[in-house]
């Protein structure tokens, strides 16, 4: 049950990438579901197609990678000719493994910071051209990562942290134009593709819930639920700011359970 008024997103258009499946997919849902128009970007084209299946309405799916500006730009023209200009834009892409520096190859490492910042830098830039000006809202989705060392996780705390300080210093170039942009950091959250990868037992899941102060993981929805806060009218004067929406476990210095 949405807790936010019907129609709320009414008229807007979101353009989602990482959207076929996870965190992003359920931000999508409940973008559609407040009366956006919703445009997602997926890697995988048989995901992507059931994403837009479990959208519903007048969604449209885009399959490309984001490390690869041409393609970015080419669907976001795609979505802008089909659904008019971005109203939001969630920058969701991401990749992860757990490997301890010492056993992860430079081609690993990169592949992590190419997909999350230059996939980022990529989205945001193509994207700029087709927001709305002034009234765009821009999110990244970030990770605990970005402010706390967490062990076989180098690539990845590298990679949120640039990403956060993009987003800030977008918000400080673009918010002459009326364009929002702002940081979500989820903590563990259930039935994600990066927590079956880093607590892959019960043993492990239990560990990462004493480890956060609410001693629960999180849920899809409550970071969908946040999203779609900063994209309405209530969030209109909230640029380059991070929310932490993770059981506190940011300030915990939880690290994931891992060791």
């Amino acid at each position: 049950m949405s807790i936010f008024q019907p129609n709320l997103l009414a008229g807007k258009h979101a353009f989602v990438t990482g959207g076929s499946s996870g965190i992003c997919l359920t931000m999508a849902q409940a973008f559609a579901a407040h009366g956006a128009s919703v445009s997602i970007l997926g890697r995988n084209p048989e995901k992507l197609e059931e994403a837009v299946k479990s959208i519903g309405g007048t969604a449209t799916g885009y399959s490309a990678d984001v490390r690869q500006y041409d393609a970015v730009e080419n669907a976001l023209r795609q979505a802008h000719e089909a659904h008019g200009p971005i109203d939001i834009l969630i920058a969701g892409a991401a990749g992860n493994f757990p490997a301890p520096a010492l056993g992860m190859s430079a081609n690993g490492f990169k592949a992590v910071i190419d997909i999350d910042v230059l996939g980022t830098f990529n989205t945001c830039r193509a994207a700029h051209q087709f927001l709305r000006k002034p009234g765009a809202s821009v999110i990244a989705i970030s990770a605990s990562h970005a402010h706390t060392p967490i062990p076989l996780q180098s690539h990845v705390c590298a990679a949120k942290a640039g990403v956060e300080l993009l987003l800030k210093t977008l918000a400080l170039e673009w918010g002459p134009e009326g364009i929002r942009c702002n940081i979500i950091t989820p903590g563990p959250t259930a039935d994600t593709e990066g927590m079956r990868r880093l607590a892959p037992t019960l043993e492990a899941v239990a560990k990462v819930e004493a480890s956060v102060p609410l001693r629960r993981q999180g849920t899809k929805q409550e970071l969908a639920d946040l999203a779609v806060f900063l994209c309405s009218p209530a969030a209109s004067y909230i640029t380059g700011s991070v929310y932490n929406c993770d059981g506190g476990s940011g300030i915990a210095g939880h690290t994931l359970g891992i060791s």
